[in-house]
């Protein structure tokens, strides 16, 4: 309806100022009812060319724009389904960028308690091992002083047979040699 007002509407200002156009004309001494006679006459071929042009053109102008419409509709409605993707698409990503955030996060979390697991481990075996090593040492010590007793046990006793060898020679006489062995014969002939 609106298309055709603004189709018609100009046809009519062009058929009234015709009109005008065609009274201010002068110079003809022509009588009055002709002259109405050859401009309702024009108005009417001009109407009927204007119909005609009207009927065969305002359908395809009519399509044109319902053709026009229904793009700028459809552009529309694709518009609006590729935002609606759009957001879904950013939605999806941001749901996604959150969860790897989480996940960033407790991988962060489990890795710190893993470190301080770590940390407490080393700290143990450590712990552990200097105790070990010190049981080892104290053992070492040990066996070390031992030894040393063992070894100045020998010595003080290897010393004490070299003094009393020693003495035995400055001190001992042939007396003393021989009743020795008759001391020692005696035991011997007792015990057969």
């Amino acid at each position: 309806m609106k298309n055709s007002l603004k189709v018609f509407l100009p046809l009519l200002l062009v058929v009234l100022f015709s009109g005008v156009a065609l009274a201010s004309g002068g110079g003809h001494e022509v009588d009055g009812g002709v002259l109405m006679k050859d401009f309702l006459y024009r108005c009417f071929n001009f109407a009927i060319t204007v119909g005609i042009l009207a009927y065969f053109v305002t359908k395809p102008i009519r399509k044109g724009l319902a053709g026009r419409s229904e793009g700028v509709a459809e552009a529309l409605r694709n518009a609006e389904k590729t935002k609606a993707e759009a957001e879904a698409k950013f939605a999806e990503y941001d749901q996604k960028l959150a969860k790897a955030s989480a996940e960033i996060e407790t991988i962060y979390e489990d890795i710190h308690r893993e470190g301080e697991l770590e940390k407490e481990r080393i700290l143990t075996n450590a712990r552990d091992m200097a105790s070990k090593i010190i049981q080892e040492a104290e053992k070492t010590a040990t066996n070390e002083v031992n030894k040393a007793r063992i070894e100045l046990r020998r010595e003080a006793t290897r010393m004490a047979i070299e003094i009393a060898e020693d003495l035995l020679k400055m001190n001992f006489t042939k007396d003393d040699q021989s009743r020795l062995v008759d001391e020692y014969m005696q035991k011997v002939g007792e015990l057969h």
